[in-house]
C-alpha cells in the first residue's frame, strides 16, 4: 500500500484529521481547536476584504498542494491564495501544482515544528512565493519570502503590536495586524 493510500484511509476513518506526505514521511494532525479556526477566519475575512477572493485569485482552506520533494509528497495547508484557474492545475489525489499558489499559510497547532521546520523546506522547494506562519504558542507571525532551493532567503518574525505588509505578489496590497491575527 502506498503512503498516499494510507493517508487517504486515515482521513476517511478520522474525519477532521489531516494526513500529509512530506519528504516521504506520513504526518498526521488532529482535529483543530476553536482558536485555530478563529485565526483562520480572521485571515480569510482580511484577505477577502482586500479583494483577493473571486477575481484573479481565490482564498481557500485545506487545498492539496503537490510537492516536488518526493514521489507521493503533498501538503494540505490551512489557508492558501491561489490563481483563479486552480482547476486547470490538478495533478492527482485532489492536489494541485505549486505554480498556481501565491501564498500558503499555516496556523500552528500541537505539532508546531512541522509548520516551522518541515513545511518550510517543502514549500520553498515548491517555490511557493510567500509562506506565512501564525505561531500561536510564541505569539508571533512569520513571513517567509524569496524561496531558493529548499529554504527561504527572507524570514521575518513579527510580534504583537506590529502591522505587516505582505508582498503584492499575492495579488494586491494587504496588511495584517499581528494582534488581530493572534486573538481568538
Amino acid at each position: 500500500m502506498t503512503l498516499t493510500a494510507v493517508a487517504n484511509e486515515i482521513m476517511e476513518r478520522l474525519p477532521g484529521w489531516r494526513a500529509e506526505v512530506i519528504h516521504g514521511q506520513l504526518l498526521i494532525s488532529p482535529l483543530r481547536d476553536a482558536s485555530h479556526a478563529c485565526a483562520l477566519t480572521n485571515l480569510l475575512v482580511r484577505f477577502a476584504a482586500g479583494g483577493l477572493h473571486g477575481t484573479d485569485t481565490d482564498v481557500l482552506q485545506n487545498v492539496g498542494l503537490w510537492l516536488p520533494t518526493g514521489a507521493e509528497d503533498y501538503a494540505i495547508p490551512d489557508l492558501v491564495i491561489v490563481d483563479a484557474d486552480i482547476d486547470d492545475h490538478l495533478v492527482e489525489n485532489n492536489c494541485y501544482a505549486p505554480a498556481c499558489f501565491r501564498l500558503v499559510l499555516e496556523v500552528t497547532s500541537s505539532y508546531r515544528t512541522t509548520d516551522l521546520l518541515i513545511k518550510v523546506s517543502a514549500y520553498a522547494a515548491a517555490t511557493i512565493p510567500v509562506y506565512v506562519i501564525v505561531d500561536r504558542e510564541q505569539r508571533r507571525l512569520h513571513v517567509l519570502t524569496a524561496p531558493v532551493g529548499d529554504e527561504y532567503t527572507d524570514h521575518r518574525v513579527h510580534a504583537p503590536g506590529e502591522v505587516v505588509s505582505l508582498p503584492e505578489s499575492i495579488g494586491t496590497e494587504v496588511s495584517l495586524d499581528v494582534d488581530e491575527i493572534l486573538k481568538g
